[in-house]
């Protein structure tokens, strides 16, 4: 759950000021993902842990509400649903401090018990609230079976070796960029030199640097590509980065290529930060084509197929 306070600048360390709004509004990244790629058209199964808490309600019902299946996550008994303190200043540029709760229960009994549904996938899209054992233990079920794995490193710290190297296509920004490869990215040059850092060092042959409204730099197999940003004035860019990663993921299972995909993404994200709510700011299909058509964007993406991701 997202607790999202907008203010017109941040407190500095020790400082008190007024906010102008307080939103609760149902996220989680995975949750953000889940509900992108359901409401692009895919079927999406969600696997993770809530609480049995009000909480836990409010995101489970706004998970069904997008159409995602959430058979497969489990309500802890002891645990409060992970929650998301989240600042918006006046620029929309965000802060969170994220405290995990059941998140942390999600075990790899939890991932063994849904491998029907791995196995069943066009693809796995993985990020790091969750332990660090259980979406290792994902990533090897959906290699295993030759499902494409994309990784969200976020939050960066709890990435580990392992998830980089049974990763098909990592989605990072600048920070968790920074975090893994040691490089300041700050144009397209330093995430270039990022992206072939990671091919090399950490065989990622594969990547797509997301750089705000700088756009994305894609990179595979030695090849690499400037995606450009679409320019909107931002509202909340709370989940941009998850709504990213989920139209990425349901371009990519359709057969586009990374760089297609990548531009499918900045246009359903630009649509995304235009919009308030980590998850009901998130547009469907119809919302995007409509979209496109308004501000005079082409793209080859014309229809989602059917498929479980």
């Amino acid at each position: 759950m997202d607790i999202v306070a907008f203010a017109d600048q941040y407190p500095n360390r020790g400082d008190t000021v007024f906010g102008k709004e307080l939103l609760f509004s149902p996220g989680g990244k995975g949750a953000n993902q889940a509900a992108a790629c359901a409401k692009l058209g895919k079927e999406a199964v969600m696997i993770g842990c809530v609480g049995g808490d009000p909480f836990g309600d409010r995101v489970l019902d706004a998970l069904k509400l997008s159409g995602v299946d959430v058979h497969a996550v489990r309500r802890s008994a002891s645990a409060s649903t992970g929650t998301v303190l989240v600042t918006l200043d006046g620029s929309a540029e965000n802060t969170m401090l994220v405290v995990k709760g059941a998140n942390e229960e999600l075990s790899d009994g939890d991932i063994d018990a849904c491998g029907d549904v791995l196995r069943s996938s066009e693809a796995l899209l993985v990020q790091m609230e969750v332990p660090a054992t259980a979406v290792v233990r994902a990533m090897v079920i959906a290699r295993e079976c030759g499902i494409p794995v994309i990784l969200d490193p976020a939050p960066v710290q709890g990435i580990v070796p392992e998830m980089l190297r049974y990763a098909d296509i990592v989605v990072p920004n600048r920070q968790e960029t920074a975090h893994i490869t040691g490089i300041s990215v700050t144009d397209v040059p330093s995430a270039l030199a990022a992206a072939r850092w990671m091919e090399e060092k950490a065989g990622v042959s594969r990547s797509v640097i997301k750089m705000a409204e700088n756009g994305s730099l894609v990179y595979a197999h030695g090849e690499w590509e400037h995606v450009a940003a679409v320019p909107v004035q931002p509202v909340d860019t709370v989940a941009a980065g998850d709504c990213f990663a989920g139209a990425l993921a349901c371009a990519l299972a359709d057969g586009q290529s990374l760089p297609g995909a990548a531009r499918f993404a900045a246009i359903v994200s630009a649509l995304k930060v235009t919009r308030r709510g980590a998850q009901s700011g998130i547009p469907t299909l119809a919302e995007v084509r409509q979209f496109c058509a308004m501000r005079g964007l082409r793209h080859e993406y014309v229809e989602i197929k059917g498929g479980r991701g």
